[in-house]
């Protein structure tokens, strides 16, 4: 049975069906590193995974305002699960902006059936994250033969194809540097391996993936560099999504202090019969709900700039956007650090126990946020600001 087709405005009403249950083992899948495998199917089931989909292949198009919330709402309740599907948008991007009308129809038509994309991307061994040994080889008449060794492979023990970036040879038409390879997850010579063991986003299945001698067709693979020959809104919208994340976390930690707090007993000199009733925890929970709904406001802006971008990729929009979704990743990552923390004091010496891992939070606010350091994007905020700099064009902003 292929999953449901939903519309946009049916789309976080759908989602908010599913997230009591997505929520209410969320802590024991992280402590027992328990892989979210049914959890995920019933996203998919939903349509939850077909939701950037353009609609003349059959998918809800929705804005980018709605995805950013799906993100945001999913983190709350379940960070590694909001992780998972994050590579699988970005990449449906890359498909939008680069792939051919018949790849575009042949993999857009797939994921609206149910397929699962996830990155195989990052590899461990360069220099920087920017460098790539996989490499797609002519092996023939339309055909390549794929070798490498990727790891933060998220979500790839979930997913139906790994979209692996490879340095491709040059072509008669001109060189490109880099290529997305869709790659079956089952292809012979693809190995998975369950090797990912981070303090935090336990269960996104992001370990290592191994490509030994793969052959992949020449239409499976869709240019990557040419995206950034020209304005483009595809940084954004990746790092968008990890703003969102990381809102979530941070919105998500607040949530559990409260029902933390509710629980606590009163400090003794606060006079008070209650928790709630000591005016300087009163203050510290003021505080953070102030950073958190800073971190949403911003958000919500930098989604509105970036969804503007993609109508119109020009040099001024797509910078805004940029700056915007800079300003709104560095304002999350703050907040998911600062809630989850706040989270210990707001509930008192109990929430430290082991057995109710309120850790969880932190680990996962803390791990995410080390994905894309803030603070080179506050080095592009400020040359913007102060010499009209517009930032770099790549995939981390």
């Amino acid at each position: 049975m292929e999953p449901a087709r939903l519309s946009e405005g049916e789309a976080l009403g759908v989602l908010d069906g599913l997230l009591p249950e997505l929520a209410e083992e969320a802590s024991r899948r992280d402590s027992e590193r328990v892989l979210p495998h049914a959890e995920i199917r019933k996203l998919s089931d939903a349509g939850l995974f077909a939701l950037s989909v353009p609609d003349r292949f059959g998918g809800a198009d929705v804005s980018v305002e709605t995805l950013t919330e799906v993100f945001r709402r999913l983190s709350a309740v379940d960070p590694s699960i909001g992780q998972i599907p994050q590579s699988h948008y970005v990449f449906l991007e890359a498909l939008r902006l680069q792939g051919t009308p018949a790849q575009q129809a042949r993999f857009f038509g797939e994921v609206v059936r149910g397929a699962r994309y996830a990155n195989a991307q990052t590899e461990r061994g360069g220099r920087t994250i920017t460098e790539d040994a996989t490499t797609l080889t002519p092996d023939g008449p339309g055909q390549y033969r794929l070798q490498g060794q990727k790891f933060y492979a998220t979500g790839s023990l979930f997913a139906d194809r790994l979209l692996v970036r490879a340095v491709l040879p040059e072509r008669p038409e001109g060189p490109v540097a880099k290529a997305i390879a869709f790659v079956p997850a089952d292809a012979p010579g693809v190995t998975i391996e369950d090797d990912w063991n981070a303090m935090g986003q336990r269960t996104t299945g992001s370990g290592t993936v191994r490509l030994e001698n793969v052959l992949v067709p020449e239409d499976d693979v869709v240019p990557f560099t040419p995206i950034f020959d020209q304005p483009t809104y595809y940084g954004a919208f990746a790092q968008l999504l990890h703003a969102a994340i990381d809102a979530g976390v941070a919105r998500g930690a607040l949530n559990e202090a409260k029902q933390q707090v509710a629980k606590a007993r009163p400090w003794f000199e606060a006079g008070g019969e209650r928790a709630v009733d000591d005016p300087l925890l009163v203050q510290t929970a003021g505080e953070a709900e102030i950073t958190v709904r800073g971190a949403e406001a911003l958000l919500k802006q930098a989604a509105e700039l970036v969804g503007v971008a993609r109508s119109a990729p020009d040099a001024a929009n797509t910078a805004e956007a940029s700056v915007a979704t800079a300003v709104a990743k560095v304002t999350a990552a703050r907040a998911a650090v600062e809630a989850s923390s706040v989270l210990f004091e707001l509930g008192g010496t109990r929430s430290a126990l082991n057995s109710l891992n309120l850790s969880r939070f932190w680990r996962d606010g803390r791990t995410h946020s080390l994905h894309d350091p803030v603070r080179w994007k506050v080095q592009h905020i400020g040359r913007w600001l102060l010499d009209d700099v517009a930032p770099p064009r790549h995939g981390q902003i």
